[in-house]
């Protein structure tokens, strides 16, 4: 038997000390369980018993809670509940027991009930009857509220009747004229919500983790996706697919639903970046069986920069004509007139690193096809005759555009011009210029050439030309009076006839 300082003697006063203990230890236990549940906070439990104006509630661990039984009847004053039923009800004060209110939740509070759950910031239950000019109009009992489009969610949707018909809980922002003005926010609530569940959200956002979320917005870089309790990602432009995007709004909605795969976290800044293309096929695991050395595609230029263009093969195939592989035309930018982005045409591949996914190509004439590594289709072999385009001057030569991919170097001493000759003025960037294929390397992609070989040869038909007439005027008894090299200098400078 506990000792207290004013025990009275006999077993009636030893009896009323031990209820007075009781009392209290009952007392301060539900006071201290009191405190585990906040107000605001809707709470589940079972009807025990009913007082003249209480009823009361057996909330589990958390103890008994009150609620008023002018709450538990229906408009026509009749009893809803019986003991043994179970209810969901709104926790609204704490203070000397836990207080219940089933209207409020439910959406039935009356205009009092209203101003006091604006005063506490709690939560009320309201019903969203129709889209009005800048947001909802939203029936809270017997009131009607407004809810701004901004308000209804946390993010944006595309379609605003999906919300029309639901039940949500909202919190009063604005209560004015004896709530004949209520301006209610649904998002203020989901956003507690959400910092309560960030932390342990964060701790499954990792890279290589595939989640589900909703399309936030869409500007023009990519999307951010709602990954729940307010966290969010951007899912950039280039992770959306493996073929080039240019506009992710038409690809991409606000608050349609979306499964991305986590690519980095930034621990620091809180960034997330995620990824799309990661979770489909790589259309790149198929070059190495469909493409090959030679081989010419079809494909679309989709755009063009200043050292060439790039080409679309195929969805998500994307290759580069290098601005080399370009005739050229004397001005700087003048190849990108013959592909300007959304071009279609033929090109053939020049080179593959399936490593790096980089493909080399070149554009050429539609219906031609070449096998891998070969020459001989566009002539250029040792000892063709080709017309060319001079392409740059250097130092030691000039290179002349034979062909797409393929470029031949002249010598300075296979030019026919002297060193000191200005070649730039004589042969400019974009002038046709025969030349003789003198050496290809097996690739086919180093090649000397000559201009000198081109005179020589002229030199050398004019000899022979000229050595066939004078065998026939001399058949016929003429060419005396004069020797062979006069004739041959008059034959090969006509101009000094």
């Amino acid at each position: 038997m506990r000792r207290t300082p004013w025990r009275q003697s006999g077993n009636r006063g030893e009896s009323a000390v031990s209820e007075f203990e009781e009392d209290f230890a009952s007392m301060f236990e539900a006071s201290l369980k009191a405190k585990r549940i906040e107000k605001g906070q809707t709470i589940e439990g079972t009807i025990v018993g009913f007082g003249h104006e209480t009823a009361f509630v057996n909330v589990g661990s958390k103890g008994e809670a009150m609620i008023e039984v002018a709450e538990l009847k229906n408009d026509e004053g009749v009893l809803e509940v019986a003991i043994g039923d179970t209810i969901k009800a709104l926790v609204i004060s704490t203070t000397g027991g836990i207080m219940l209110s089933r209207r409020l939740a439910r959406g039935a509070a009356t205009d009092k009930q209203l101003e006091s759950a604006y005063e506490a910031r709690l939560p009320v239950e309201g019903k969203v009857e129709r889209e009005v000019k800048g947001g909802y109009e939203i029936k809270i009992g017997r009131s009607r509220g407004f809810c701004p489009f901004s308000q209804i969610d946390t993010v944006r949707g595309t379609d605003p009747a999906q919300h029309i018909g639901r039940v949500y809980p909202f919190r009063i922002t604005e209560y004015k004229e004896n709530g004949r003005n209520l301006i209610v926010s649904r998002r203020a609530l989901l956003e507690v919500e959400q910092r309560a569940q960030a932390v342990e959200l964060r701790k499954a956002i990792v890279p290589g983790a595939i989640l589900t979320g909703r399309i936030a917005s869409v500007p023009a870089f990519g999307a951010f996706v709602e990954l729940g309790a307010g966290i969010q990602g951007l899912l950039h432009v280039s992770e959306m697919a493996w073929s080039r995007v240019t506009d992710p709004a038409a690809l991409f909605k606000p608050g349609e639903e979306i499964t991305v795969k986590v690519l980095r976290v930034d621990e620091a800044t809180e960034k997330i970046a995620l990824g799309l293309r990661q979770l489909l096929a790589d259309p790149w695991e198929a070059v190495r069986a469909t493409y090959e050395l030679g081989q010419v595609k079809t494909g679309r230029v989709t755009r063009v920069t200043d050292f060439g263009a790039f080409v679309e093969l195929e969805p998500g195939i994307e290759a580069l004509a290098h601005v080399s592989t370009f005739p050229p035309t004397g001005h700087s930018k003048g190849w990108a007139k013959l592909v300007a982005p959304g071009t279609t045409a033929s090109f053939e591949i020049l080179n593959l690193d399936l490593d790096k996914k980089r493909i080399g190509v070149a554009m050429v004439e539609e219906g031609a096809t070449r096998a891998a590594g070969s020459t001989a289709q566009t002539g250029v072999v040792p000892g063709a005759r080709r017309t060319g385009k001079v392409e740059r001057h250097e130092s030691f030569g000039i290179f002349v555009f034979l062909a797409p991919g393929r470029t031949g170097l002249m010598p300075w001493s296979e030019t026919g011009v002297s060193r000191e000759a200005d070649a730039a003025k004589l042969v400019p960037v974009g002038t046709d210029v025969e030349v003789v294929v003198l050496e290809v390397d097996p690739a086919g992609r180093r090649i000397r050439v000559s201009h000198k070989a081109v005179i020589d040869a002229r030199e050398a038909d004019v000899v022979r030309e000229y050595s066939q007439r004078e065998d026939a005027a001399q058949a016929q008894g003429q060419g005396f009076g004069s020797s062979l090299g006069d004739k041959l200098r008059g034959a090969l400078n006509p101009a000094d006839r």
